[in-house]
C-alpha cells in the first residue's frame, strides 16, 4: 500500500528519548509493553497493548499520522490515518 503520508514526514527525526515511553515515565509508571515512535516529532510512546496506549493517545492530540517501531530489529511503519502498515 502507498501512503500519501509518507511524503509530508521529514526526512530524519531522533527520538525524544531512548529512556521508554514519555508519557509512562512522567505518570512514574514503566509497564509498557512495546515502544513506538511518532515519525513526525520523535515523541516516543507505548503501544495499545500497554495500559497507557499512549501512541495512539499522540496520534489524537498531534495528528501526526505515521509512527515507527521503537523495539530493536523492527522496522515497519503505521499509518493512523490509512490503518495501514506502510
Amino acid at each position: 500500500m502507498t501512503c500519501s503520508h509518507l511524503e509530508a514526514l521529514p526526512r530524519s527525526v531522533d527520538p525524544e528519548t531512548t529512556e521508554g515511553c514519555v508519557d509512562c515515565l512522567a505518570e512514574g509508571q514503566r509497564n509498557w509493553a512495546h515502544l513506538r515512535m511518532c515519525l513526525s516529532c520523535g515523541h516516543v510512546a507505548c503501544c495499545d497493548s500497554s495500559p497507557g496506549k499512549h501512541a495512539t493517545a499522540h496520534f489524537g492530540s498531534s495528528q501526526h499520522p505515521v509512527m515507527r517501531s521503537f523495539e530493536p530489529g523492527e522496522s515497519w511503519r503505521w499509518c493512523y490515518v490509512d490503518s495501514a502498515i506502510v
